[in-house]
């Protein structure tokens, strides 16, 4: 049965109100989905992704909203996405000072993922953010974002 699910690696989704102490939830769940599917290595970066893009759901949208938390493989990426219904709020890379307690979330998710972005659609917003499965050495050129290709906040809408 664990082997099956390791081979598979089925995308998955998770269903929950956007709540401060609710946020353990999502990171709990994808632990365990990811350590079966022998993604270990991706465990720590993957639930900060996680924690930052369901805090924006909160701090930005608004305390209960129906949140939804979709994680799938494209290729050799896995894709986290969070699905929240207003298309009017956008996550934004800020550039905050280190003394800033707020304002940094998209930077951390910068940092440490490949890709992300938001796909605005008529009835939600997506977030997303991409970590690749690979060896780093053949997926960075550097630690530089730019360089590695990164596109923060694209943005795509489909209507």
């Amino acid at each position: 049965m664990i082997r099956e699910a390791c081979m598979s690696r089925k995308p998955w989704n998770l269903h929950f109100l956007a709540e401060p102490e609710e946020v353990q939830v999502p990171r709990r769940v994808l632990r365990i989905h990811l350590g079966l599917w022998g993604l270990g290595e991706l465990i720590d970066a993957a639930q900060l992704c996680v924690s930052e893009l369901v805090s924006n759901v909160i701090i930005h949208v608004g305390r209960g909203t129906p949140t939804t938390l979709a994680v799938s493989m494209k290729g050799s990426d896995l894709r986290i996405e969070v699905h929240d219904p207003d298309t009017r709020t956008l996550p934004t890379l800020l550039h905050e000072g280190v003394d800033c307690e707020t304002g940094r979330g998209m930077g951390l998710i910068t940092g440490v993922a490949d890709r992300w972005g938001v796909q605005l659609l008529v009835d939600r917003k997506v977030t997303w953010c991409e970590l690749t499965t690979a060896p780093a050495a053949q997926t960075a050129m550097s630690q530089d974002p730019v360089s590695r290709g990164l596109k923060p906040c694209c943005i795509s809408m489909q209507w």
